[in-house]
């Protein structure tokens, strides 16, 4: 099966509300409409309710039983704004709260930390930046956890990796990249997956020196610290690896015969927001794989981003593992 066979498995009769804010965006429309159909995602959209019935009308799309809310006439308007001031205590006054709150990554994001939805996706008309500050400001991240970081779930037929980070943090030190590796374990994990992480670099096992080839070495014994220390002995993270090393088994059997990774890594961990952004899109674009993502981590709720560029299939997608990240 499937990630997405098996996500739609387990949220099956789980209705989960999730938050749309571009409701006024043909893509989010229509998939609100397809999600609306399933037992699986409940969505809750965002926008003008003249605005959106008039696309509706336009495309033939059915918005029965659909949720429509427009932050600047809604009933829930002014609970938001007093939830807002006080949760950023003293950093933003009611007037200054009622003004942010128009914006409606905002308002949907202030539905998620009142429990008023399970989760929000946002980023088909907005930057990843108007998507991911509100939920830093507002939802913040998980105890124990200092930075938020971006996966994408490359599939392909019955392959199925996951790359971290390659959306959000342009620099990383060590300490971080230890940090992603273990939340992308843990990511792994809750799809299903039987995490073995590669931190990757251009050296595998010490061949090359250089201060970017000890910031990743730090990184493996920094992360496996942290899974003898909180017993995580079902998460395998070694390195530093190139990338041939963690995914070819004949080349690891050369370049690292004492690894525990030996060329089958299914989670990899990039030493940059660089290097992690170009090698998502070479495996999307010359490899044939589906990107799913970004997928946010380390978030109390989950908030996930869009590409500019989606289709109708990346936001149902998108909204189903979204949802099925409320399930952790």
């Amino acid at each position: 099966m499937s990630l997405l066979d098996v996500l739609q498995e387990k949220l099956s009769g789980k209705n989960v509300k999730i938050v749309l804010p571009e409701g006024e965006d043909e893509r989010v429309l229509t998939a609100a409409t397809q999600l609306q159909a399933t037992d699986y995602v409940t969505p809750v959209l965002l926008g003008n309710k003249a605005n959106v019935e008039a696309l509706a009308t336009e495309k033939g799309l059915d918005l029965s039983n659909l949720e429509i809310i427009d932050p600047e006439t809604s009933e829930l308007k002014a609970e938001l704004v007093e939830a807002f001031v006080e949760r950023r205590k003293g950093k933003a006054t009611q007037e200054q709260a009622e003004q942010m709150l128009k914006d409606v990554n905002y308002f949907g994001t202030m539905l998620v930390y009142t429990g008023k939805a399970e989760g929000l996706v946002s980023g088909a008309a907005h930057s990843t930046g108007d998507t991911v500050r509100p939920a830093l400001q507002i939802i913040k991240t998980k105890p124990g956890v200092s930075k938020t970081s971006g996966i994408f779930f490359m599939i392909k037929d019955d392959q199925q990796y996951i790359f971290g980070d390659c959306a959000i943090n342009p620099t990383l030190e060590a300490q971080d990249l230890a940090e992603i590796a273990i939340e992308s374990a843990k990511s792994a994990q809750s799809f299903g997956m039987s995490p073995r992480v590669a931190m990757l670099s251009f050296s595998t096992k010490g061949s090359a020196k250089s201060d970017d080839v000890e910031k990743v070495s730090n990184a493996v014994s920094l992360a496996q610290e942290k899974i003898k220390a909180d017993n995580l002995e079902d998460i395998v993270v070694d390195g530093e690896f190139q990338f041939d090393a963690a995914i070819v088994p004949e080349v690891a059997a050369k370049k690292a015969p004492g690894a525990q990774i030996q060329g089958d890594a299914n989670v990899f961990v990039f030493p940059s927001l660089e290097a992690g952004n170009i090698g998502y899109k070479i495996a999307q674009r010359l490899g044939g794989f589906d990107a799913v993502g970004p997928v946010l981590q380390g978030l109390n709720s989950p908030v996930n981003d869009l590409s500019r560029g989606c289709s109708t299939e990346d936001v149902y997608n998108l909204s189903i593992i979204t949802a099925a990240q409320t399930l952790q």
